[in-house]
């Protein structure tokens, strides 16, 4: 009977050691790829960060705290092809590599000099909606300290690395919209060197700000 009650006992641990395991991994897939709600609260938690601590880390320590995070939140690849649309395909593939870099600099550069002061700001949930093409928004508010709301509606797509943002509307303006008409006008009017020109001086004027 000894021996069958330490049987027993010893099935009951690995059974419990099999189910820890598993849930462990399921944690752990969850956790990398995310969920659309999950992404957007990463990149708000780290804005409001940024706000907080914003006099004490200056522009250069926003920018470094700020970069991994919206690397990971955005898909800023697939945000640089489609602001030039047809005319990506135009480009050599060095300028493809040219252009993407500058432009996920930029993206940086613009949260850093933007968000970089704190009054008690906070965002707020509103809800998901399903999209086409499989996309998803979250809609979402900043209420400022005047108590006016920003509403902020994230697009997100799901690509190999789990879901990512792909355009974001503040007050129902698309930014990516207005990259697209800026970005392809400049590009077909003046060429390829004067658009990279522009986002290099963006970038400069974002850490003056």
């Amino acid at each position: 009977m000894k021996i069958l009650s330490a049987l027993k006992s010893l099935l009951q641990l690995q059974i419990i050691a099999l189910m820890l395991v598993a849930a462990s991994s399921s944690w752990g897939q969850t956790q990398e790829s995310g969920t659309p709600e999950q992404v957007v609260e990463q990149l708000q938690e780290a804005l409001i960060k940024a706000m907080r601590e914003g006099p004490e880390l200056g522009y250069e320590g926003r920018y470094e705290l700020l970069a991994p995070i919206i690397n990971q939140t955005h898909d800023l690849d697939f945000i640089a092809r489609t602001s030039l649309g047809a005319n990506w395909t135009q480009l050599s593939a060095e300028q493809q590599r040219t252009f993407t870099d500058t432009f996920r600099k930029l993206s940086i550069a613009t949260y850093a000099s933007q968000f970089k002061e704190y009054d008690g700001e906070q965002f707020e949930f509103l809800e998901r909606q399903s999209m086409p093409r499989e996309q998803v928004m979250i809609r979402s508010k900043l209420i400022q300290a005047n108590g006016e709301p920003v509403r902020f509606d994230y697009i997100l797509r799901q690509g190999k690395d789990g879901w990512r943002i792909v355009n974001i509307l503040a007050d129902g303006v698309s930014d990516l919209a207005l990259k697209r008409v800026e970005y392809r006008a400049i590009l077909q009017r003046d060429g390829f060197p004067k658009l990279v020109d522009m986002l290099k001086q963006k970038i400069e004027q974002a850490g003056k700000d």
